[in-house]
């Protein structure tokens, strides 16, 4: 597998319903602290970074992984205070998937049930191959 970079995106627009209050600033912060102290386990190879609205409004915090290649997750219903660890955990198996791709069961614990999203990964057509798009 290649080392490429992965990514997790925090939205940082998101509001619990009722507050002014952003938590997406505070859970990037503590993700990107837990992640630096689990490198030996997630790798190096994670950047957070905040990102404006991703449309999981209904269900703040939302927070997306993505790697070339790979599937691309996106989960909500993040509470910064309790679901660091699942974020971290998630983060190691999904740099060790070749594709990405993982079914519900073997996610860590809350992000089970907080999947808001799984896209595949674009496959590049050619004349030469005629592979479709997908």
């Amino acid at each position: 597998m290649a080392e490429d970079t992965h990514r997790i995106f925090v939205c940082t627009t998101c509001r619990h319903q009722g507050s002014d209050c952003r938590p997406g600033f505070e859970l990037m912060k503590k993700l990107q602290d837990a992640l630096a102290v689990a490198a030996p386990l997630t790798g190096a190879s994670f950047e957070v970074s905040g990102i404006a609205c991703m449309a999981g409004c209904s269900r703040p915090c939302t927070v997306a992984y993505r790697a070339s290649g790979k599937a691309t997750y996106l989960f909500g219903d993040i509470d910064p205070d309790e679901d660091i660890d699942d974020l971290v955990a998630f983060a190691a198996q999904y740099r060790g998937l070749e594709d990405g791709w993982c079914s519900s069961p073997t996610r860590p614990g809350k992000l089970r049930r907080t999947t808001l999203a799984r896209i595949p990964a674009a496959m590049i057509a050619s004349e030469s191959s005629k592979v479709n798009v997908s």
